[in-house]
């Protein structure tokens, strides 16, 4: 006798979501307050993780007045605010040059470079809402 475990696993990826996602939230408005956490991204990643799991979660994300245009921007399509996009660059490079000089390990640092540009020709390339 088999037993489908389909159901089961479906309720760990449905509470798994939502908890990435506000443990995305939290890490996303420590990033408002602290200067080397960047917030859209961690913001971006939560609206990706409710849109999956959680209809409510999801709604209330779009509906927030500091959070939501920066979700609602995105999924639009019309990309990131200029600010916003080189601000997280900037964090972004900011925090890889000091991983770098922390590990200062040969061998991480064309990983991190490698992020680093793989990230921003991503991010260059994307529309820029105005």
């Amino acid at each position: 006798m088999t037993t489908d475990p389909t159901p089961k696993s479906r309720l760990w990826r449905h509470y798994g979501l939502i908890g990435l996602g506000w443990l995305s939230i939290a890490l996303g408005v420590l990033g408002i307050f602290l200067p080397l956490l960047p917030t859209t991204p961690f913001i971006l990643l939560a609206a990706w993780c409710f849109a999956r799991s959680s209809e409510r979660f999801h709604q209330w994300l779009l509906n927030h007045s500091r959070l939501g245009p920066i979700v609602k921007a995105w999924q639009s399509g019309k990309g990131l605010p200029r600010k916003v996009r080189n601000r997280t660059l900037l964090v972004m490079w900011a925090s890889l040059v000091v991983t770098a000089l922390l590990v200062w390990n040969v061998w991480v640092l064309p990983y991190l470079v490698a992020v680093g540009v793989g990230t921003t020709v991503y991010l260059m390339r994307r529309p820029v809402a105005e």
